[in-house]
Formats: structure tokens, sequence, C-alpha cells
């Protein structure tokens, strides 16, 4: 029986992170659950396509857009569930034996808990709304991790080709999920290049401005900015 996981990774110059991320996910292997991973590039310079070949991982290349690399990889996964992790996310180890169970117990999708790869208070509080958010609300977004049946995803309609809120986008079309005790640590970079408070405040901005039905192309000339 082929292994049940296809683990899909969106990438756009992320040679930083990639490697951990990779590392992380091989403790998957000795129990027979990934059967693919895809690497779903947005035209990387650095050496992001390196890693992922030396690897093993499939790649997929295309326009720069998480959604559309997101569907991309999706679209080319072939496992009957379909992981989809950040470049900068670690998942903590233990995760395997968790995602083992769930998937041979359960055809409900799921995420993981949210941390942040910095020290203090204001990462815990941030991460600690996020995983409060995901549990109340069943929104998770994208850096807590993704674990979904594929014949779920593919019902759902998939990610959409948008820049920017496309993790909200899949999740609201989707039945509720549930939270698996697997702690998927990610990076800190822009909260700590621009502040816990100042970042958390423009994140919730931009939340509210695309539920108010604000096009996500300028959402994103914002976020970018």
């Amino acid at each position: 029986m082929p292994a049940p996981i296809s683990i899909v990774i969106p990438t756009l110059d992320a040679g930083q992170g990639l490697g951990r991320c990779l590392e992380a996910l091989m403790e998957g292997l000795p129990l027979g659950l990934i059967r693919e991973v895809i690497v779903s590039d947005g035209g990387s310079t650095d050496n992001t396509l390196l890693i992922a070949d030396e690897a093993g991982a499939d790649v997929v290349s295309g326009p720069a857009s998480r959604g559309g690399q997101l569907r991309r990889g999706c679209g080319a996964a072939r496992g009957e569930w379909v992981m989809i992790v950040h470049a900068d996310t670690i998942l903590m180890p233990g995760w395997a034996e968790v995602v083992r169970e769930h998937v041979e117990s359960s055809r409900q999708g799921a995420y993981f808990r949210l941390a942040f790869r910095a020290p203090g208070l204001m990462p815990r509080l941030v991460a600690g709304w996020a995983n409060a958010r995901a549990g109340l609300l069943s929104l998770p977004f994208g850096d807590q991790g993704l674990l979904l049946p594929r014949v779920m995803y593919e019902k759902s309609g998939g990610y959409p080709d948008q820049p920017l809120m496309e993790d909200v986008a899949l999740v609201r079309s989707l039945p509720r999920l549930v939270g698996l005790p697997v702690v998927a640590m990610t990076g800190a970079d822009r909260y700590l290049r621009q502040g816990w408070m100042r970042r958390g405040a423009r994140n919730l901005w931009t939340q509210a401005r695309y539920f108010a039905g604000t096009d996500p192309e300028r959402l994103a000339e914002g976020y970018r900015r």
C-alpha cells in the first residue's frame, strides 16, 4: 500500500530555512507516512532548488504567488492526504506518530499548534491568540500547517490563485478542522524586524480588510510595503 501523505511546501528564496524543515519531516519516513515531498517554487534565486533536489523532493515551478504555488503543488499530489507546511516551519519531534494515528482513524482535516522561534512573552501571546482562533473559529492560518484528505481538499475547490489570504480562503471552505497536539515551530523574522505589536496589529488590519471584501492583490501590495 502506498504511503498516504503528500507534503507540499511553497518556497521563494527559502534556502535559509528549508533544510531544517525537510530534516524534521524525515521523521515520517520510518513510519511509512510520506509518499512524496513537493516543493512548489515561485522563482527562487538562492539555493532553495538545490536543497530540494538534494533531499529528493519533487519540484513544481511557476509564478510567485502563495495561493498559485500551493494550488500547483497540491494539484501534483498523489497521496490520499496532503500536508501543507511552510518552508520556515519545523514540526517538533513526535509529530509523525500523532499524524499516523490521525490518518489511520479519521477523515477529518487537521492543523497543528503554532509556536515561534523567539523567546519572551509576546511570541507566546501571539501564538496563543492564533491557537485560540483556530480552536474557537476553526480558522488556522498557513503557519500552523494543514493536514487534509485529498478528497476534501479537491471538493472544497482548493487554494485560490491569489497572493495573500489564500489560507483563509481555503479554510473557510472546509468542514470544521481539528487541532492535533503537534507543535509547528515557525520563524518570527517579520515580527522581530517590525515589532510584535506593530506586526500583530498590521496582520489584524489586513485580515479585517480581507473579510470586508478588499481585493487580495491590493492587500498584498500593502503587505509587501
